[in-house]
């Protein structure tokens, strides 16, 4: 699917959020292949017990589990992965950057060096959304998933303040819109370090990353982020997950959308995005009681 597939453009925008979208129009990728073609992906592989991976979300990468790692690698068999375009694994070309080319990607990696054993996947914002995917389309890989904040449940309301994201991203800084994003996503535990690393992180990014990637989440006919589309596909995971968020009214619609018993929906309100930094101890408690569970 190209990002002309996904018809990001004046007509579907308006669907979502009115008038103020009516500017926004994306460059056309490249086609990419009907075949999938696996890049080149860092990944580190630590420990020894139950398999877990770490997926990082948009413009970010696998050091975002720095204060996961250490505690995970002494217990479970630890995957950290960078995604394809993020930081150290390959560039792709333009128009490889949806969500089924990120989902290929870890099938192929669990199902050809991990001989298709089943991993506990952990993913942040676009990585805890990649991971649902994933355990939707090949549930013989997952045996869970947890999302911190993943990009799953999020109100239709909310559509301006991703297509004003769009938009920025199609100027000639689309790194600044990345970081202008998360500046309104962080909490009151959120050291400004690592506020500064995320949007210096981020404004080093290749452009067509940045580009491709994001809007596909949020938009197009096979968006799973917001409204009847998220409830809609959340009651297609079949497999126990645990979403951690931080807004309350988005946990209590969320809660009645998994047909698993063992799923659960958490609120963590004093923390910003990245959780797992803001509130890593407390999360890595959580997390882990979780997992032992199931």
């Amino acid at each position: 699917m190209t990002l002309s597939d996904l018809e990001i453009s004046r007509r579907n925008l308006l669907k979502f959020v009115g008038s103020a979208a009516v500017a926004i129009k994306l460059p056309v990728a490249q086609a990419k292949s009907a075949q999938h073609k696996q890049p080149k992906l860092y990944y580190t592989e630590v420990g020894a017990g139950r398999n877990v991976m770490f997926i990082h979300g948009w413009s970010c990468d696998s050091h975002d589990w720095s204060w996961q790692l250490p505690q995970f690698e002494s217990k479970y068999r630890t995957v950290a992965i960078d995604l394809r375009g993020h930081g150290s694994s390959e560039l792709t070309p333009s128009g490889t950057y949806q969500p089924d080319d990120f989902v290929a990607d870890l099938e192929t990696l669990i199902s050809t060096k991990y001989n298709a054993h089943k991993f506990v996947l952990i993913g942040h914002s676009m990585g805890g959304q990649i991971a649902a995917r994933l355990a939707v389309k090949r549930p013989d890989l997952v045996s869970a998933v947890v999302s911190v904040d993943g990009a799953l449940g999020f109100s239709d309301q909310l559509a301006p303040v991703f297509s004003k994201t769009v938009e920025g991203l199609l100027s000639s800084n689309p790194g600044g819109a990345a970081a202008e994003l998360f500046a309104g996503a962080y909490g009151s535990k959120t050291d400004p370090a690592f506020k500064r690393w995320h949007a210096r992180r981020a404004q080093g990014m290749h452009a067509d990353v940045l580009r491709e990637a994001f809007p596909p989440l949020f938009f197009g006919p096979d968006q799973v982020a917001m409204g009847d589309a998220s409830a809609k596909f959340c009651a297609t995971v079949t497999v126990p997950l645990y979403h951690l968020c931080r807004d309350p009214a988005q946990a209590e619609r969320m809660r009645h959308w998994f047909s698993n018993p063992k799923s659960k929906v958490d609120v963590w309100p004093d923390s910003g995005h990245w959780i797992m930094q803001d509130s890593a101890a407390a999360m890595n408690t959580s997390v882990m009681a979780w997992i032992d569970s199931i």
